[in-house]
């Protein structure tokens, strides 16, 4: 069915009649948003989820009788884990409002950056706010912020929201919140355990799951190559200049080794920068808008790329460490083959790692052929022993502080 035939104003079908057909997660979720029921969505990367939630809540905004320019009440909340899907969201939001005659305040309240301008921004309220967890709490705390009257919340990547890094902030966000609201979550992956705490505090939700329709698997080759933990920096440059990939992203296990191997790959000459955490929001959209742009080749980046990063015509993702949980491999890898492009995925076993290369398999239900590049032969023999589920997966050779704090738990309560 076309965008037509939704009920939306026809200003938002006019935002959106370059698109194609609706995705099959934008066909399902649009007409039950719309219909006031709370949504428990799963689609994978690069389907328009966020689309599928902007779009219902601007018509319900259009039509909303009650609205006011002053004073404003909050309409619509939506949470995400980083800065980037805070800055992707609210372009989505802007996009789908462009024609309408008044169009809604967006305000994007985000940290690592200064809190004074959000602040202004809020003055006279807002009707859609795109926020990180954390600076939320800082505003409202503040007392720049009310979320007494929030009609509809959202949270895109809920599965990440909803995990132990975020848990504490979600439950006081939650408490601040009017018990009568729309909740709507959406994410690539939603683990049985993060599924299971998301239907505690959701009312009779619509579940939809679309992520395992064959005509909207993503064409990715995915590939595993062998290869010694010390030659992996080679090997990649190797297949960069061989195989001449002309931009990829690259997934490593922290801010040091992401720092380590730009600088390795720019002394070997080839046009690299680092993404992490510890990068000022500046620079971080700096970085983002040259990789971008095709400024320099290769991107080096902690998980912190691997959701909600629109990266047109991306055709390689490398995982030079791999991601410590099985369903970050999905969100990894769909970085590429992204609206219609096809991408390649490629993955880098070590002996030390294999057991947990094979626990990603198994829980993605696929298995690959190991691979071993000319020159780059390992000599390293894998350990026979099977990943267990609960060590949290495989980072780096050094143990992670999360690593160190659950183990410190562990003995205390052994103890």
């Amino acid at each position: 069915m076309p965008f037509s035939d939704f009920p939306l104003a026809e200003p938002l079908l006019r935002a959106v009649s370059h698109y194609p057909d609706p995705t099959r997660i934008q066909s399902e979720a649009i007409p039950v948003i719309l219909d006031g029921r709370e949504v428990l969505a799963t689609a994978q990367t690069g389907s328009g989820k966020t689309t599928a939630f902007v779009l219902p809540l601007l018509q319900r905004w259009f039509v909303d009788a009650q609205r006011v320019t002053r004073n404003r009440p909050l309409n619509a909340l939506i949470l995400v884990p980083t800065r980037e899907l805070a800055a992707q969201v609210r372009s989505v939001v802007q996009e789908c409002s462009a024609h309408l005659a008044e169009r809604p305040k967006i305000v994007s309240a985000v940290g690592g950056v200064s809190i004074n301008p959000q602040m202004m921004a809020l003055r006279g309220g807002a009707d859609f706010v795109v926020a990180t967890p954390g600076r939320l709490l800082d505003l409202v705390s503040k007392n720049a912020l009310s979320l007494s009257g929030v009609k509809s919340l959202v949270l895109d990547e809920a599965d990440r929201l909803l995990d132990l890094g975020f848990a504490e902030e979600l439950t006081q966000i939650l408490e601040l919140l009017p018990d009568r609201r729309q909740n709507l979550l959406f994410s690539a992956t939603f683990p049985k355990k993060v599924e299971a705490l998301a239907r505690e505090w959701l009312r009779e939700p619509i579940s939809i799951r679309v992520d395992d329709e064959p005509e909207n698997t993503p064409d990715i080759s995915q590939r595993a190559i062998r290869v010694d933990q010390d030659k992996r920096t080679p090997l990649l440059r190797h297949l960069i200049e061989h195989e001449d990939w002309k931009r990829v992203l690259v997934f490593v296990g922290s801010q040091y080794t992401a720092d380590h191997v730009a600088m390795k790959l720019r002394r070997n000459g080839i046009r690299s920068w680092a993404f992490h955490g510890d990068l000022g929001q500046g620079a971080r959209s700096e970085a983002l808008e040259d990789f971008k742009n095709s400024h320099f080749k290769v991107m080096v980046a902690t998980d912190l790329a691997a959701r909600g990063l629109d990266i047109e015509q991306l055709p390689v993702v490398v995982n030079y460490d791999l991601p410590r949980s099985p369903d970050d491999y999905t969100h990894r890898i769909g970085r590429t083959g992204r609206a219609g492009e096809s991408g390649d995925a490629v993955s880098f076993v070590t002996a030390e790692n294999e057991a947990h290369f094979r626990l990603i398999e198994k829980r993605n239900d696929f298995r690959l052929a190991r691979e071993e590049i000319a020159g780059f032969e390992t000599s390293e023999v894998a350990e026979a022993k099977p990943a267990s589920a609960g060590t949290g997966g495989i980072k780096g050779r050094r143990k992670s502080k999360k690593d160190k704090l659950r183990e410190a738990a562990a003995r205390k309560a052994a103890e």
